[in-house]
């Protein structure tokens, strides 16, 4: 993937190296037993139920604004600058989420973030919290892809969960889990498979607001696909309990997520990503 002439877009807040610590005693425990089980992504009711919960959590600690000068972090700052820029062109009144990477664990608006969530996205304070570490974990654990598409796929899932909160999407999970945990889940489903779409749509557009700085090279899809198909419920739940309940699914399946992310990059239509109206 071309990603290194990219526009830095210089708002991404680097916590690496500072330490985190979970505010108000103990939250990081309760905030990891009211999410439960789930890979990347934590979806916007979910987080945002947590947030109300327990008062919201504000960040107690602060890093340097700007674009971080290791490759590992340029990535992040340029993919995020560009997603920001299709989104622009795509949604009106796109506003971009902050962006934060920090290791092992921060607080956020939504409780204490730690590593093993993998990236994720908390409404309450409009930011996307990612853990470098995780790339990791993502492609030794979990047979994920570790090209940069991949990576910036997982980013860009984040930053659809934003669009969610801006569009009030999230909130059809948060009315259907009123319903019953059922609904809940079909609906959560609903949302990711929804995410995975919009990671498409920017990557049909990376190349148009760029110039081609950012853009997708042969076998990038594939790579991308890969990964979605390593991340599917069906998939994480062989792996962890040895037995497929999709009554259980909050993700969607590994063949759900590769058809979601394909329909978003052939479309380059967000208008094309309505998860909510297929399910």
């Amino acid at each position: 993937m071309r990603w290194q002439g990219g526009r830095q877009g210089g708002n991404v807040e680097d916590r690496r190296g500072l330490s985190g610590r979970a505010a108000g005693g103990g939250i990081g425990v309760v905030v990891l037993a009211l999410i439960g089980y789930f890979v990347f992504g934590i979806s916007p009711d979910t987080t945002q139920q947590v947030a109300s919960q327990l008062g919201g959590v504000g960040a107690s600690v602060e890093g340097k604004t700007g674009t971080p000068a290791d490759e590992a972090g340029r990535f992040v700052d340029v993919i995020g600058a560009n997603i920001n820029d299709v989104w622009t062109a795509k949604l009106k009144g796109y506003t971009p989420p902050k962006v934060v990477i920090y290791e092992q664990g921060t607080p956020t608006g939504c409780g204490f973030g730690q590593a093993a969530m993998g990236p994720f996205y908390c409404p309450a304070d409009a930011t996307v919290y990612v853990d470098l570490g995780f790339w990791t974990e993502m492609e030794t654990k979990l047979g994920a892809s570790g090209a940069d598409f991949a990576r910036a796929y997982v980013i860009a899932h984040e930053f659809g969960h934003h669009v969610q909160s801006l569009t009030g999407a999230a909130q059809k999970v948060a009315q259907a889990r009123e319903v019953g945990e059922a609904e809940g889940n079909r609906a959560s489903v609903a949302l990711e498979l929804q995410a995975d779409c919009y990671a498409g749509v920017w990557a049909a557009g990376a190349s148009a607001v760029s110039g081609g700085k950012v853009a997708l090279e042969s076998g990038d899809l594939e790579e991308g696909l890969k990964t979605a198909n390593a991340i599917g419920d069906d998939r994480l739940q062989q792996r962890s309990t040895g037995q497929v309940m999709p009554e259980k699914f909050t993700h969607g399946s590994s063949a759900q997520r590769m058809e979601w992310l394909q329909r978003g990059y052939r479309s380059g239509d967000p208008a094309q990503c309505g998860t909510f109206a297929a399910r």
